[in-house]
C-alpha cells in the first residue's frame, strides 16, 4: 500500500543570479512559464496529486512570493513560510520546518519546472525496505558538471555520491535531477542553522551510516531554470505543448 504523503517542501529561497534581468524584480520561482509564474504551476501541480500542506523557504524578495501566493486558500491548500535572512541551502532550508513535518514529505526544488507523476514515484518509495529517502534521477549526458551523480546498487539504492565538479565520471551513474521523498529521520542528518545541502552532503552521511537511500529513476521531463537560455528553452516547450 502507497504511504499516504500530503505534505511537501518547495524551496523557494534562491537568489537566480544568472537568470538577470528576469530576477531583478522577482525572485527566480516566480518567473513566468507560458505566461505563469512557475511556483504558481507547482502549487496547482501539487493541490492535483493530493499535496494540501505545502511548506515555502524565502529570502529573496519574499514578499513578493507571500504577496501573490497568501496562506494558499485560493487554491485549496495551506502554505507555511520561513525566512531565511542567509542562505541556508536545501538541507538547511528544510530544517527549519521540522516540527510541522509528517513521517514521510516530499521536496520540491521551486526552480525545476518538473511534470513528475508524484502518485508514481510514492508508491516505488512505499515498495522499498526501510527508505530514509528516494531522490530523483536520470540520464543526463550533457551539462554534467551541473548535477551531482550516484552510484547505484541492488534494489536500487544509492551506494555512492559523486558531488559536482567531477574530476571523473563513474562507470556507472544516474544524475540527480532535484527532487526527493524524505523519511523525517533524514533530519536527523541535517544540523540547525547552517548553510547544509541535501544531495552531496546529508545523503552521502546517512548513507555512511547504514541507511537505505534509493534512486527513483524516470525520463519524465525535468528541467531547470537556471540561465537564460535553459530559461527559453523550457518555456518553447511549454509554447510548443499548450502547457
Amino acid at each position: 500500500m502507497a504511504k499516504n504523503i500530503t505534505q511537501a517542501v518547495v524551496l523557494c529561497a534562491g537568489l537566480g543570479t544568472r537568470l538577470r534581468p528576469l530576477t531583478d524584480m522577482i525572485p527566480k520561482v516566480m518567473v513566468p512559464i507560458a505566461g505563469r509564474p512557475l511556483l504558481e504551476r507547482h502549487i496547482e501541480r501539487l493541490k492535483g496529486f493530493g499535496f494540501t500542506d505545502l511548506f515555502i523557504n524565502l529570502h529573496y524578495l519574499p514578499e513578493i512570493i507571500t504577496d501573490y501566493c497568501g496562506d494558499g486558500s485560493k487554491w485549496g491548500v495551506t502554505i507555511h513560510y520561513s525566512f531565511e535572512p542567509k542562505i541556508l541551502g536545501t538541507g538547511g532550508g528544510i530544517k527549519q520546518f521540522e516540527k510541522d513535518l509528517n513521517d514521510n514529505f516530499l521536496v520540491v526544488y521551486g526552480d525545476m519546472v518538473s511534470l513528475i507523476d508524484y502518485p508514481k514515484m510514492i508508491q516505488a518509495y512505499s515498495e522499498k525496505e526501510d527508505p530514509i529517502g528516494m531522490t530523483v534521477v536520470g540520464d543526463r549526458d550533457d551539462r554534467l558538471d551541473s548535477f551531482d551523480l550516484a552510484e547505484i546498487g541492488e534494489r536500487g539504492k544509492i551506494i555512492k555520491v559523486h558531488p559536482k565538479p567531477h574530476e571523473e565520471i563513474p562507470a556507472h551513474y544516474k544524475a540527480f535531477l532535484a527532487g526527493h521523498i524524505l523519511n523525517k529521520r533524514m533530519l536527523s542528518y541535517i544540523p540547525a542553522d547552517v548553510e547544509y545541502n541535501i544531495d552531496h552532503e546529508a545523503i552521502p552521511d546517512a548513507i555512511a551510516k547504514g541507511e537505505n537511500f534509493y534512486a527513483y529513476e524516470t525520463d519524465e521531463y525535468i528541467e531547470d531554470i537556471g540561465t537564460l537560455e535553459r530559461y527559453r528553452k523550457v518555456e518553447h516547450y511549454f509554447l510548443e505543448k499548450g502547457l
